[in-house]
């Protein structure tokens, strides 16, 4: 699938995001309004009756006009004697635009490196379109591998989602990294909270190294899974730097 080389030009990565105001009532007027309607759209796909108030909280988070990017965790492969280890770095805390911004030029510095290929789990979905849309949103320029998915042809972009390698051209299913960690016999990432739990942690606990810790989680179990799908050795317990 990739070779040992391929794999070095890879940056993996994951997000983690939280609703852009802590609650309903804090959004502007017109946001209010325009949450309504989307509420209502969403309205059909939960069991319970929700108010678009009540709403807010659960569901604000997956959308990029409505949320915003609290951590990026990413890490790239290392070999020392056949073995791989992951190298991590996290960008998180209160302030989207500076994130966006460190992250952005930690971009640069890679692809000078020649690791210029970015891997996410329903990267395709999530993760690539919500970082492209925050840049623009917070009046950033896109860095240059992001910039790639509105101009590029699809196999041209540089973005590597083992979701859709898991597919195998499958346009129905969605399966997530735990359940796919499961199956191929990859340590869970896991632990201590889990996505839904992100936005109460950051606009209450504001802790945001639990939230980096968690995040640095999904990106080793990410690579871990790619290994295993080329048939590499997988990281090792020590091999996280």
């Amino acid at each position: 699938m990739y070779s040992r080389d391929q794999l070095k030009q890879i940056l993996f990565l994951d997000i983690e995001t939280a609703s852009v105001a802590p609650d309903f009532d804090a959004l502007p007027a017109a946001m209010q309004e325009l949450w309504k309607r989307k509420s209502d759209l969403l309205q059909a796909r939960v069991d319970e009756e929700l108010t678009p108030a009540e709403m807010y909280p659960k569901r604000a988070a997956i959308f990029a006009e409505f949320g915003k990017v609290v951590c990026i965790s990413c890490g790239y492969l290392k070999y020392e004697s056949d073995v791989p280890q992951l190298k991590l770095k996290s960008f998180s805390g209160p302030d989207e635009k500076q994130l966006l911004t460190e992250f952005a030029a930690t971009l640069n510095q890679f692809a000078k490196a020649n690791i210029n290929l970015l891997c996410a789990h329903n990267g395709k979905e999530f993760d690539f379109p919500y970082l492209g849309r925050r840049y623009l949103i917070n009046n950033l320029p896109l860095p240059g591998v992001i910039a790639k998915i509105q101009s590029a042809k699809p196999w041209e972009t540089g973005m590597i989602d083992t979701m859709q390698l898991w597919k195998f051209g499958d346009y129905k299913s969605y399966t997530s990294l735990e359940l796919l960690c499961a199956v191929l016999g990859v340590p869970s990432p896991k632990d201590d909270i889990d996505g839904s739990e992100v936005g109460r942690v950051f606009w209450e606990e504001q802790d945001y190294a639990r939230i980096a810790r968690y995040c640095e989680q999904d990106v080793r179990a990410t690579a871990q899974v790619l290994l295993r799908m080329c048939g590499e050795v997988m990281i090792p317990e020590e091999g996280i730097l």
